[in-house]
């Protein structure tokens, strides 16, 4: 009996923390900033989830339209494949595509640990073996500079067995004038204790975004949330008097989709032979016997008769970087079905939810995120153009005076552009 062993990938990073009772701050005990380390600037990184690169505009968010103003607005952020959420977060924060990193969606599966990873399971989002990179924060203390963070993806894994300094458990359950009241206090910490990098994460748009679409009243209404959110912790921060930087990103936008004509399971897959990972726009098939895949690649080729791609991973298109070259953990798959929007693959009977996001961001616009920065460190009035998502961690490390040696893939171009000398 066949036996179907598929890992839906959900795009809501809400439900990768399955709810959570922990509301206490976490502290790792006996660190402190080096006297070096003081005299260095604050980045206060705040994501977005879900927030198209024209949703300010869209829906008219006053408070980032005068902060950017201020500051640098680049045309769009350009996320790396697949668009989601768990990937494209560690993207921001390593400076390397998913398959360098090693998270490559928000479900997959490992053939060499064979096993899975699940955002939706504990155990594995705490497990650091599962990550790649070095993250900002994991950069920063090896650089005995104190970090923070109110949700980041991989802020609660010990990497490299490192946590941020300040961290905490997702759970959205913490109201949000806590979490500023927080991030105020540890502003308001002695030199020596003060963090100078802080994340920090807000879900609701992405929500609205899935549930409602990108184009409905209820998503507009969270983009005006949000911006009034933005609003209360920038003025909160304020009242420390500290020179904080601020970069406002998001780490993939949204798209309607068609709910009514969703692709099935090819009949060309035999999951006798293969693990089938993923779902929506990109599905990942895992070859039990590599002499299937062949044979499969060829089938699967009939049948999709243009209605998706289907690739090797050692045919995928190089603008992905995503392919055998790029799968440095090899937890890419062997076959991979690709789709555009509107179209999903769908293999339950429920209805998917209008909005959802994880295409190739140069075949989809709408995947495409925001980046906005001001603060003493940034250049006034700027716009520049998209650019990718690999290219926001050497700005963090530039202006926060953090050297690095290992290999990543993003460069200091943008940084030149945006700060000043």
């Amino acid at each position: 009996m066949k036996r179907y062993l598929i890992f839906f990938i959900c795009t809501v990073w809400s439900v990768a923390a399955v709810a959570q009772a922990d509301t206490t701050q976490h502290v790792v005990p006996g660190r402190q900033n080096s006297p070096e380390q003081q005299e260095k600037p604050y980045v206060i990184m705040i994501s977005a989830d879900g927030f198209r690169y024209d949703y300010a505009d869209k829906y008219k968010a006053k408070t980032l339209q005068a902060l950017r103003a201020k500051g640098v607005e680049a045309a769009s952020l350009v996320p790396s494949f697949p668009s989601k959420t768990f990937p494209n977060h560690y993207t921001l924060v390593t400076g390397m595509y998913p398959a360098s990193h090693g998270l490559i969606n928000n479900y997959f599966y490992d053939p060499q640990r064979k096993e899975s990873y699940s955002m939706r399971e504990r155990d594995k989002v705490e497990d650091g073996s599962w990550y790649g990179g070095v993250p900002l924060w994991v950069l920063a203390e090896q650089h005995k500079m104190l970090s923070a963070s109110f949700y980041w993806v991989g802020s609660e894994a010990l990497i490299q067995n490192t946590l941020p300094t300040y961290w905490y458990t997702y759970n959205e359950k913490i109201p949000f004038a806590t979490r500023v009241e927080t991030v105020v206090d540890w502003l308001n910490l002695p030199a020596e204790k003060r963090p100078h990098l802080i994340t920090f994460y807000l879900s609701e748009v992405d929500h609205a975004g899935h549930m409602y679409g990108p184009d409905a009243p209820e998503t507009a209404q969270a983009v005006q949330e949000l911006d009034e959110q933005i609003k209360q912790l920038t003025e909160a921060v304020a009242t420390t008097g500290l020179p904080v930087n601020y970069i406002f990103v998001s780490d993939h936008g949204m798209t309607q989709i068609d709910q009514e004509n969703t692709l099935p399971m090819p009949a060309a897959i035999d999951t006798a032979d293969f693990i089938v990972s993923g779902g929506g726009m990109v599905v990942e098939l895992h070859a039990k016997d590599k002499k299937a895949i062949k044979r499969t690649y060829r089938r699967l080729k009939k049948e999709a008769k243009g209605t998706y791609q289907v690739y090797t991973k050692e045919n995928l298109p190089a603008h992905l970087h995503y392919g055998k070259e790029d799968d440095k953990y090899q937890r890419v798959g062997d076959i991979l079905l690709l789709t555009t929007a509107p179209k999903v693959f769908h293999f339950y009977d429920r209805k998917p939810a209008p909005g959802t996001h994880g295409y190739d961001p140069d075949a989809v616009k709408d995947m495409h995120a925001t980046f906005y920065a001001w603060g003493p460190a940034f250049k006034e009035g700027l716009k520049v153009p998209s650019f990718k998502n690999i290219q926001v961690y050497p700005i963090v490390a530039e202006i926060l005076g953090l050297e690095y040696t290992h290999q990543i893939d993003g460069d200091k171009s943008v940084a030149e552009q945006v700060l000043k000398q």
